[in-house]
């Protein structure tokens, strides 16, 4: 079996996961793994699909051939690697919307050597002042030699100036 990585983004329709889906059956292909929504109107997408190795390219084209529907459609070939020594942590964050909370996040993280495995962020309204309230969810990859302790105080550092709160754990 063979992996393909799918990104997609058009105008949201009714029936466009299952025009995607359709394509992959077709094939001969599993839909294994994604990540969609719907942000400003346009349906936006990542997937990983498994399919037979002879049937990979055939699928590649009938993939990207959804490209006259007016959808956009990238596709990488996936690969398994080996994951270099070091743990998950799970960072929560929440605090008033500014620019520039996510870049200095993820610059913090990035000095460290953390990577970033998963994000899923959020803007809604503060209850008590109507203000809007940014809300992220990240699943780190961290290397052995960073403690927790050590993340979570190079975080709390910067989480002042962002004016967010921020938490870090292991998973449970």
């Amino acid at each position: 079996m063979e992996s393909l990585v799918v990104t997609v983004i058009g105008k949201d329709r009714p029936g466009l996961v299952e025009s995607i889906s359709a394509v992959i059956e077709a094939h001969g292909g599993s839909w294994v793994e994604s990540r969609m929504s719907r942000l400003a109107g346009q349906f936006a997408g990542i997937l990983r699909a498994s399919v037979p190795a002879v049937r990979a390219d055939a699928l590649t084209e009938a993939l990207e051939a959804l490209r006259s529907g007016g959808l956009r459609v990238v596709i990488e070939r996936g690969f398994e690697e080996v994951p270099p020594e070091g743990h998950v942590i799970l960072l929560d964050l929440v605090g008033g919307d500014r620019p520039g909370i996510v870049h200095k996040i993820s610059e913090a993280l990035a000095a460290r050597g953390v990577n970033v495995d998963e994000l899923n962020t959020e803007c809604e309204g503060a209850p008590w002042s109507g203000d809007t309230l940014f809300k992220a969810k990240a699943r780190l990859w961290a290397p052995q030699a960073l403690s927790l302790d050590d993340l979570r105080e190079s975080l709390e550092a910067i989480a002042g100036d962002l004016m967010v709160d921020i938490t870090v754990a292991e998973p449970e």
